[in-house]
């Protein structure tokens, strides 16, 4: 849509107003000078250990605040955002902040309601279809209760909590939730052709 996918969560991070520094942590050059040219910092690259088909997004944010730490800088709390989330916003991510102090969170996670109860869901073997939870076979849809899942575009979470545990999901994690269409979880190129699509739509609905 005329620009790296990249520049939306930097624009929306930058626009915001909430943060001290919007930095991107990537092991590769040609993506730090595209960061950089949005008005992002790079202020060092990610390990090897990082970056790798293992490393967790947990490992990544934990490297760059200790990164930091040892820069003599810390933060009391701290932003995830995914690079290919071109549905955030600001007033998303002001909403985010808003919830975390509100209500004394660990965390914030955007999240979306699945369009069918997963409680009916099956599961396949060798062709042959069951479904995963047999107790449910009976139930009426609309008196299972929603369920959701992660929108997979930013984490708003308080550092020091997060450094402890090592994780954003906890018993004290507050859930955002946000209309399927404003979200794609971008993995192959029909979820980048759907994302296209949601985004004109929705660009054209404001």
């Amino acid at each position: 849509m005329g620009k790296p996918i990249l520049g939306y969560p930097i624009e929306a991070a930058l626009e915001s107003g909430l943060f001290e520094t919007v930095m991107v942590s990537t092991d590769s050059e040609k993506i730090a000078s595209i960061a950089k040219d949005l008005g992002a910092e790079v202020p060092f690259y990610r390990s090897q250990e990082a970056s790798n088909d293992h490393a967790t997004t947990a490992d990544a944010l934990t490297e760059v605040l200790l990164q930091y730490s040892e820069k003599g800088r810390t933060f009391d709390n701290a932003c995830c955002c995914y690079p290919a989330s071109p549905f955030i916003t600001a007033a998303k991510l002001q909403t985010a902040y808003e919830l975390l102090i509100k209500h004394k969170a660990d965390a914030v996670i955007p999240i979306v309601e699945y369009a069918t109860p997963i409680f009916r869901a099956f599961e396949m073997n060798d062709h042959k279809v069951r479904f995963l939870w047999p107790e449910y076979t009976k139930s009426r849809s609309q008196d299972l209760p929603p369920t959701y899942f992660d929108a997979g575009q930013f984490y708003f979470f308080g550092t020091q909590g997060f450094l402890r545990k090592g994780h954003f999901l906890t018993d004290n994690t507050v859930g955002m939730p946000l209309p399927a269409s404003e979200a794609e979880d971008i993995d192959t190129e029909d979820d980048w052709k759907l994302a296209e699509l949601k985004y004109s739509i929705w660009q054209d609905a404001l």
